[in-house]
């Protein structure tokens, strides 16, 4: 038996943040990030919206991007405080994931970050406090998700939080907020949801009612996402229904290892200069992990499919493959991504050398390797790896060396 689990309501196109207005409750809590909800006029809005309501709110504002364990905890301890039977969490992954994490400390105040670590194992929720999520970016799609990424700063490590349980109760996907997005966060959080709607459609855990998510989000997500780059808003707009559509696949079917690379990279240079930014890091890993995976016949067979698709051509699967990675590949030339750790630079351009040391690199690979195998994300990768294969694909993407074993 499967499982299949999204949001009870999904609100959708222009003037959706309005569904605000029509909660019924006593206190609401919103969590935000860093001003750009606030700058632009959503957070005012959305306060409005639930004052309407009849309810007493009260914010919880500086979410920084990839939360901290301790930014989880301070907000935990607000709503403990305030105790809201509403958590609204507006803005990008970072706070919409924060106020996952915070909602279960809120509901079991004893709950150990440790605990909520612990896959698909989190105690009953909406006991206190139903979650509304607002997407402002158009990647993550934590909206209508399972998961939640927090940051432990001291271990140098993000950890996914995994459990049915924190799929918001509403998800809010107005592409009013997307059009505010800076061109960087396009192409990051775009290049994210494509490896979220590919990675689902190979997984293990794929099944039929994933698949046409998957295969219609990355139909959107190619014909879109450069346009929206580009600063064509209609793209935009269709993107941030993409994305979401991706994001309802993989909290489904799961994900594969390019995330739990990406997981376990992110920060563990922070030393150095930079963080490598999820969604760039989504979009360096995935033609190397396309590479990788392919020597599975079934995963082969399924990312010609995709490539079919994405009318790329092809007479068999090998010719198909080589044609998505091609593909994939120019989309990140045409996004400014650079294609390997090596080339990445601070400010997440391509540049001759990038932050991160090639001794670094090869000093800390072993550990990085070892982390990105126990990542939740792994299990449901259609190729296991084994700790040699791991640390010769993360060389793979720090050198942007061909993957021919």
């Amino acid at each position: 038996m499967a499982r299949f689990t999204l949001p009870r309501d999904v609100y959708h196109g222009k003037g959706s943040l309005e569904e605000l207005k029509n909660l019924k409750g006593k206190k609401a809590i919103i969590c935000v990030g860093g001003g750009s909800m606030k700058k632009f006029g959503f957070l005012d809005r959305a306060k409005k919206y639930l004052e309407e309501a009849g309810m007493q709110v009260e914010l919880f504002e500086g979410i920084e991007p990839d939360p901290s364990v301790e930014t989880v905890m301070k907000g935990a301890e607000a709503m403990l405080k305030f105790e809201p039977d509403w958590i609204i969490a507006i803005g990008g992954g970072s706070p919409i994931d924060a106020a996952k994490a915070m909602w279960i400390k809120y509901e079991y105040p004893d709950c150990t970050f440790e605990d909520m670590c612990k896959v698909f194992g989190i105690p009953e929720l909406r006991r206190k406090a139903k979650f509304v999520a607002v997407s402002s970016t158009s990647g993550t799609a934590t909206e209508v998700t399972a998961f939640s990424i927090i940051t432990d700063y001291e271990k140098g490590t993000k950890y996914p939080i995994a459990d049915f349980e924190i799929t918001p109760d509403i998800a809010i996907v107005d592409p009013e907020l997307a059009e505010t997005m800076p061109t960087k966060l396009v192409a990051h959080t775009g290049m994210d949801a494509m490896t979220h709607a590919i990675e689902a459609y190979v997984s293990t855990a794929n099944c039929d009612y994933t698949d046409a998510l998957a295969i219609h989000a990355i139909e959107m997500i190619q014909a879109d996402l450069v346009k929206s780059f580009g600063g064509d808003m209609g793209a935009r707009d269709r993107m941030h229904n993409a994305q979401c559509l991706a994001g309802m696949a993989f909290s489904n079917a799961l994900l594969g290892i390019v995330h739990s690379m990406a997981h376990k990279t992110g920060a563990v240079f922070a030393d150095k200069g930079a963080h490598i930014i999820h969604g760039a890091a989504n979009a360096m890993y995935l033609p190397k992990v396309i590479a990788f995976n392919a020597k599975d016949p079934a995963a082969k067979k399924r990312y010609g499919v995709i490539a079919d698709y994405m009318h790329l051509g092809g007479s068999n699967d090998d010719e198909k493959v080589a044609l998505l990675i091609k593909e994939l590949r120019r989309m990140n030339d045409d996004l400014k991504i650079p294609h390997c750790i090596k080339n990445y630079g601070a400010d997440s351009y391509p540049v001759e050398q990038g932050f991160v040391p090639e001794d670094v690199f090869l000093e800390r690979l072993p550990g990085i390797a070892e982390r990105a195998i126990g990542d939740a994300c792994t299990g449901s990768n259609p190729r296991q790896p084994s700790q040699e294969e791991m640390e010769k694909l993360l060389k793979c993407c720090y050198y942007d060396t061909e993957v021919d074993f």
